[in-house]
């Protein structure tokens, strides 16, 4: 069964990422773009600068780009898929809920609130039930699911790989890609030759999410994971894909071999744009490297390797492409778990 879909934000470096996935998506018909009112009225190719490798698809670059508000788009529209800048997000996402629109969003705002399935699907399919209880504590005909930062989405799913020993403290920091902060988020001049070791928001968000994504649902309400996370963020000039350095503390003794066995073995879900297996752990102690090896599994799967003991756990590095399995692809996940549960 096809799917009719929009993206909003959709010329921004997300959107653009979203139509290059969606456009020979096998379950999903993009019917509708909007961006801001500078934009609206526009056929795509003029309003987007298109910078993604690969052409604009001639379907979409003659659709007429629509203003981001519910009365501008057909009330047909199965699914809209979300790349709005937060402040933006914010503003309008829950409009589009209540005009009965279902929403797989990128955006970071609304992320931690206790009604929003902040879902990784691998990790935590069973946090869609929530938009139940979404339902019917916001009146919404339509609902809202988040997907997690993008370095946060590169270190949950080895975390939970491994929260078998019982996960109690996680250090981890960050080697981020420039692409992660949009076109305009970092210049040249500061990048080039150089490291920045703050990216705003950025620690707070992974040690949040991952805790949330991590926790428990009973059918009503979710639970936080107990265990303490600590991040520290750096941007670096790589282009795409995220590396992380992560030392993980634990209630129950993990050798390196069994971190690798429960890594590799940690099991994915049937859904078209997800890797199997999920998790690549590389025996290299060089690797994963993110120009080797971020376009693994069409950018979508998730690398590890440097396993090795550490004074109080153990140590390793995970590496994920940050806006495919990082952003757009995450929203495109999302968005196939949701009709595949019925909620489309």
């Amino acid at each position: 069964m096809t799917h009719t879909v929009g993206v909003l934000g959709a010329t921004g470096a997300v959107g653009q990422r979203l139509i290059q996935l969606l456009d020979p998506h096998p379950e999903f018909e993009i019917r509708a773009l909007t961006a801001s009112s500078d934009s609206a009225g526009k056929p795509y190719r003029k309003a987007a600068k298109w910078r993604i490798s690969t052409p604009i698809p001639e379907d979409i670059a003659e659709i007429t780009v629509a203003e981001t508000d519910p009365g501008a788009i057909d009330d047909d529209i199965d699914l809209l898929f979300s790349s709005l800048p937060s402040s933006v997000g914010e503003r309008v996402e829950s409009d589009f809920c209540e005009a009965g629109y279902v929403v797989s969003s990128n955006s970071s705002n609304q992320r931690m609130a206790e009604d929003v399935p902040l879902v990784i699907p691998e990790v935590n399919a069973d946090h869609l039930g929530l938009l139940e209880v979404q339902r019917d504590e916001r009146g919404w005909d339509g609902a809202m699911v988040k997907n997690p930062n993008c370095s946060t989405i590169t270190m949950v799913p080895t975390l939970a790989a491994l929260d078998e020993f019982g996960l109690s403290r996680i250090h981890v920091a960050t080697l981020q890609a420039v692409s992660g902060a949009g076109y305009d988020g970092v210049t040249s001049m500061e990048i080039i030759d150089n490291a920045i070791p703050h990216i705003g928001g950025e620690e707070e968000k992974m040690e949040s999410e991952s805790r949330k994504l991590l926790g428990g649902f009973d059918g009503a309400e979710l639970s936080i994971h107990d265990a303490t996370v600590s991040a520290s963020c750096n941007r670096i000039p790589t282009l795409d894909g995220h590396l992380e350095n992560v030392w993980a503390e634990f209630e129950e003794e993990a050798t390196v071999e069994e971190a690798r066995e429960a890594m590799e073995s940690y099991e994915g879900i049937d859904l078209p744009s997800s890797p199997d297996p999920l998790i690549k752990v590389f025996e290299e102690p060089d690797r994963p490297q993110p120009r080797l090896d971020r376009e693994r599994e069409d950018g979508m799967q998730i690398s590890a390797g440097g396993l090795r003991e550490s004074g109080t756990g153990l140590q390793y590095n995970c590496l994920a492409h940050n806006t495919l399995r990082g952003a757009a692809g995450a929203s495109v996940l999302n968005g196939e778990l949701l009709a595949e549960q019925g909620y489309l």
